[in-house]
């Protein structure tokens, strides 16, 4: 039977104040500033005679401190003795499971304690992260290794909690009460601390990297992260970071480049930056995949091209059975939307006919892709020309970067949310976006929290603690446990279920419209460079929402019209708004402090 150590009352008053945090790295131009910080079990127990199970709640990025045997209570201890450490990613039958699958973590290591002096644990180094051209943390900080479990066998008497801690690392300027999200849907609120707690976790290394297995930077997992990231944390010193070394060190995916102008686009919007952006400008142009466009705009694939570079999604049979051709339309919607915001960063810096020759390119392009690749019998995108198969992904792209001409969106959309999740979690990000955006957010939020095995829930009933690399090992039987690119409702959910999206540069205008689907209510709070944004909404007979903005911004207010509702009212007093198809807009910004319900 198991024995339990619980921990004293003075031992958790102790873990109930903020962690102790050994001092910052120095920062570099290569990566944001980090630090380590010291944290202690939530529980310990004797699981073997002489074996310890130890439990951090949560897995981090770190290693491991174990204290002096002297601390251990026996003075006749000798000098010296031997234990071993296991650290594991993962359960089973009770204890470190030693054999995970695909790439979930297991490292075991001896180490020889001595006298008085606690030891820093380091799990074996693995060539495949720790070197280059993996993104390389401090060597004075010893190897890291995501881990939530370890099993101490060896350990002299009983071990406590004050003897063990975890050395964990993870973005310095992150706060954990920056963001939060609470809404009546316990599963979801479940799924936005998985997510939102995965964002914090993988900032482990100063820079976004797609997981353990490899420790790289890709434009895809970057920009994912950068929405989330954002969602709770308003410092751009990462994100900028991350592109410097994807600028360095490019990726191969053609549709992993035009991630790159997107990247720039947001840090534009987030920050309203144009000295960062007028640095990185000229390069960005060379992420635009110019030298595959035709005479008529279109991007153009060849054989290696299409075996070797245009992705899709990710891993391969997340495809929805995609047809390659010469012209593929993921490829294409990917171009439209970067030259699109190639243009609007063009004329932020003032270079009105670069912006103008953008805007131009797009809109030729843009005539020929609907010409080409839309089925106007059906209503869908061909996946490319020769080809009539209309993927999922031949039609979610088009639509989350509104391609879609205004007419065909809900149907397009309706169309989308039939079909499911038929796609990985990273093509799951733009699914959603366009869901939300185009009426069917109670579809978006059922497909979040849908029962089965491709959905946050099943995550969150898996008993993670940061979010995988794809839906289930059965579908990708090397991933890894610790993937941001998994993590899109920490950013979906404050967009779209709170409904806070920025609109000018640098927050100055934010958009506030709450995507209600079957929820009741929610609240929480965003962070923007000029202060946190606060929202509260309820449904009912009515609806209401209280709003409270930070100084320097003001909002653009959209709430959702139930079916009978005659206008809005602030205060007692009806203010101007007018009824566009599902919603009241309302005519005048607002800033401050607001108070609105709808009857």
């Amino acid at each position: 039977m198991h024995k339990l150590l619980f921990m004293s009352a003075a031992m958790l008053a102790l873990l109930a104040v903020p962690a102790v945090e050994v001092p910052p790295r120095p920062s570099t131009t290569q990566a944001a500033p980090t630090h380590l910080v010291e944290q202690a079990p939530i529980q310990i127990m004797e699981v073997a005679p002489g074996v310890f199970l130890v439990d951090f709640g949560r897995v981090a990025f770190g290693n491991l401190l174990l204290g002096s045997i002297a601390q251990a209570g026996d003075a006749d201890l000798p000098t010296r003795h031997e234990v071993k450490v296991r650290f594991g990613e993962a359960l089973k039958n009770g204890r470190v499971d030693t054999h995970p699958p695909g790439s979930v973590r297991y490292a075991e290591v001896k180490v020889t304690l001595k006298g008085s002096a606690a030891t820093r644990m380091d799990p074996p180094p693995d060539a495949h992260n720790t070197k280059p051209p993996a993104v390389l943390t401090p060597p004075g900080w010893g190897v890291f290794l995501p881990f939530r479990w370890v099993e101490i066998e060896g350990w002299p008497g009983e071990l406590r909690v004050n003897e063990i801690r975890r050395l964990a690392a993870f973005d310095s300027t992150w706060n954990d009460d920056a963001a939060a999200l609470r809404s009546s849907d316990e599963t979801l609120n479940q799924i936005w601390d998985l997510c939102h707690y995965t964002i914090k976790a993988t900032t482990f290394a100063g820079v976004f990297v797609d997981g353990d297995r490899e420790r790289l930077a890709y434009e895809a997992d970057a920009y994912l992260t950068q929405l989330s990231y954002y969602a709770g944390n308003a410092d751009p010193r990462m994100v900028r970071a991350t592109f410097d070394r994807l600028m360095e060190f490019p990726t191969w995916p053609t549709e992993w480049a035009p991630h790159m102008v997107f990247i720039a686009y947001a840090d534009w919007m987030q920050t309203g930056d144009t000295t960062w952006l007028a640095a990185h400008y000229e390069g960005l142009k060379t992420k635009l995949l110019d030298e595959r466009a035709g005479p008529d705009g279109l991007v153009t694939s060849t054989p290696e091209q299409i075996q070797h570079g245009d992705i899709v999604d990710w891993p391969v049979e997340e495809r929805d059975q995609y047809v390659f051709t010469h012209v593929n339309t993921v490829v294409n919607a990917f171009h439209l939307r970067a030259l699109r915001e190639m243009s609007e960063l063009a004329g932020a810096l003032g270079k009105k006919e670069e912006a103008a020759k953008f805007a131009e390119r797009e809109r030729s392009a843009e005539m020929t892709f609907q010409r080409l690749l839309f089925d106007p019998v059906r209503g869908l995108y061909r996946d490319g020309v020769g080809t009539d198969h209309a993927s999922e992904h031949a039609n979610l792209f088009p639509l989350a970067f509104g391609i879609v001409p205004a007419s065909r969106r809900q149907e397009i959309a309706h169309w989308l949310a039939e079909r499911g999740m038929a796609v990985s979690v990273y093509a799951a990000q733009y699914l959603l976006e366009g869901l939300f955006e185009n009426g069917e957010d109670t579809a978006a939020l059922s497909l979040i929290g849908a029962a089965g095995d491709r959905s946050w829930r099943h995550m969150v009933e898996s008993g993670t603690t940061i979010t995988w690399e794809a839906w289930d090992q059965k579908y990708k039987p090397n991933q890894d446990w610790n993937h941001a690119w998994g993590a899109a409702p920490a950013n979906l959910l404050p967009r779209f279920v709170l409904g806070v999206r920025v609109l000018k540069p640098g927050w100055s205008r934010a958009l506030i419209q709450p995507h209600p689907g079957t929820l009741v209510s929610a609240e929480g709070r965003v962070p923007t460079p000029r202060g946190e944004v606060l929202v509260g909404w309820r449904r009912g007979k009515i609806f209401s929402m209280a709003l409270a903005l930070p100084p320097g911004v003001v909002a653009k207010v959209e709430l959702p019209a139930l079916p009978g509702s005659r206008g809005v009212w602030a205060s007692g007093k009806k203010v101007t708004a007018r009824r566009s198809g599902q919603w009241w807009v309302l005519e005048n910004d607002v800033s401050g402090q607001i108070n609105l319900v709808e009857r």
